[in-house]
């Protein structure tokens, strides 16, 4: 008793209850001016193109940003003044063929159709802007009854957002909601966008290097093409049906009934211009229909003729899928458009639900006016049947460049859609450390007066569907100058 008295003494009494602690209120100890008068600098009222080089280049180096490269790549791009047909020309007055329609974008080059312009002024004059969910638009009726009339089967539910990645964001929300599932199975070898659901359905570099797989539900699988090994069987299609076999046995492990959606490249874009056999897609048709799953393609580079067809799984006959998403050449990337259609007991069900997902610009009626008319002239004008016939030409250059020169492993090509295959001397593909080896053969088809997307060590080839044979020859014969210095470079 002692010593309780003396502790108690010592210490002050023990409160019992549940009382706040004294805090300080934040107080921010660096104010910085931030309404400072605003003053805008009078070379933003000269006419465009008068801008000097020094005052171009001054506000590139202060204010630009890059995206997929870091920003030092910046101070070496050509700086684009105009362009005519399927070419560029830079302020220095250069020429360039557009070689892979930009990121296979410009399908119609650079001459805009008189009725496309006419149109897409019209709209601006009579509403430039609609919030798709509180008004409906003509156009907006328009696109879409359009849209499900040159789409095959029942795909005639159509939304419009405005990129790729955010079609495939509202393709992966769709087949969620719809279905009450949560996985999504896509390829290793894919590209689908840069947002969070469709970078995650991604499967290159682009994932693992900016994504770092940290969003749930999305499963990869092998694609019918693969670097190192190949499918068991002696023929294409026993190949064909082990690869098939493979990818149900991985649907029955992950569970058909936790799987909402299949995505899918009908032909894989950035990854090398991959074309799967009609009997492989035909078994991926079969085996969503078997167990549930909605098939989507993703055609955001293959749509509106790329391949020769208007859609890439027209491609695969009898295939439909329950999803499409396209962009890109919708609008021929005029302006920012995209597209995704489901077919007709898709949209039912959301006649008495809300799909859960839209934006600010979804149904914004000036790029809808724009690709309206874009797909009309490309529709008249047989632009896939035109590509369709100069297919064998183009798949030509292909092969007499692959034969030309060592450093082509293989190649791959269909409608004006074709890639090469780069390896070393010793077989092996070309990694990181031989960078600066395409930064050489990059200069080079630079100075030969091409504009391309280079995804090393695949080379694309994608130029405008307007492109003509003689054009056709000039490019590859550019392509092919270009290409000797690669040859260099590796050691061959």
């Amino acid at each position: 008793m002692a010593a309780a008295a003396s502790v108690t003494s010592t210490f002050r009494s023990a409160v019992k209850g549940a009382y706040k602690y004294p805090s300080l209120t934040p107080s921010l100890s660096k104010l910085v001016q931030n309404e400072a008068p605003i003053r805008i600098s009078a070379s933003h009222d000269l006419p465009m193109g008068k801008w000097s080089k020094e005052d171009v280049q001054e506000a590139v180096s202060s204010n630009v940003m890059s995206t997929w490269s870091p920003g030092v790549t910046k101070y070496g791009l050509p700086v684009i003044s105009h362009g005519e047909g399927i070419y560029l020309y830079d302020t220095n007055g250069k020429q360039y063929i557009d070689w892979t329609s930009l990121a296979v974008c410009s399908n119609l080059g650079y001459t805009v159709p008189r009725s496309v312009m006419d149109a897409t002024i019209e709209q601006m004059e009579t509403l430039p802007y609609a919030y798709g969910d509180l008004v409906m638009t003509e156009i907006r009726a328009r696109m879409s009854k359009l849209m499900s009339e040159i789409m095959p089967g029942d795909l005639q539910g159509m939304i419009f957002p405005s990129s790729g990645s955010e079609a495939n964001e509202a393709a992966i929300m769709m087949a969620r909601r719809y279905t009450g599932k949560f996985k999504v199975l896509s390829y290793y070898r894919s590209y689908h966008g840069t947002t969070g659901n469709a970078l995650q359905a991604t499967g290159d570099f682009r994932r693992p290097m900016f994504g770092k797989d940290h969003v749930p539900g999305f499963v990869k699988m092998f694609n019918p093409h693969n670097l190192f090994w190949d499918y068991a069987g002696e023929t294409r299609d026993e190949q064909c049906e082990t690869a098939l076999k493979m990818l149900e046995e991985q649907i029955l492990y992950e569970g058909p009934d936790t799987i909402a959606l299949f995505s899918m490249e009908p032909v894989v874009g950035a990854r090398g211009v991959l074309i799967p056999s009609t009997k492989y897609v035909q078994g991926v048709r079969s085996l969503c229909d078997k167990y549930g799953i909605l098939m989507h393609c993703d055609e955001v580079m293959t749509g509106f003729g790329r391949t020769g067809k208007l859609f890439g799984f027209q491609n695969f006959e009898g295939v439909i899928p329950d999803i499409v998403t396209a962009a890109k050449g919708m609008s021929s990337s005029f302006l920012p458009l995209s597209m995704t259609a489901c077919r007709k007991h898709i949209m039912e069900v959301f006649e008495e639900k809300p799909l859960g997902w839209g934006t600010t610009y979804q149904a914004h009626p000036v790029p809808m006016a724009c690709a309206y008319e874009n797909l009309k002239f490309l529709i008249k004008n047989n632009i896939p049947g035109y590509v369709n016939s100069l297919a064998p030409k183009f798949e030509e250059y292909m092969r007499m460049l692959a034969e030309n020169h060592p450093s082509i492993k293989q190649y791959r090509s269909i409608g004006f859609f074709g890639a090469f295959d780069i390896h070393l001397p010793n077989g092996e593909i070309p990694g990181p450390e031989h960078e600066a080896a395409f930064v050489e053969y990059k200069k080079a088809y630079t100075e030969a007066g091409l504009i391309k997307l280079l995804r090393a060590p695949i080379i694309h080839v994608a130029p405008p569907l307007i492109t003509s044979e003689e054009q056709l020859q000039d490019g590859f014969a550019r392509q092919d100058d270009a290409l000797y210095t690669l040859d260099e470079a590796l050691g061959y």
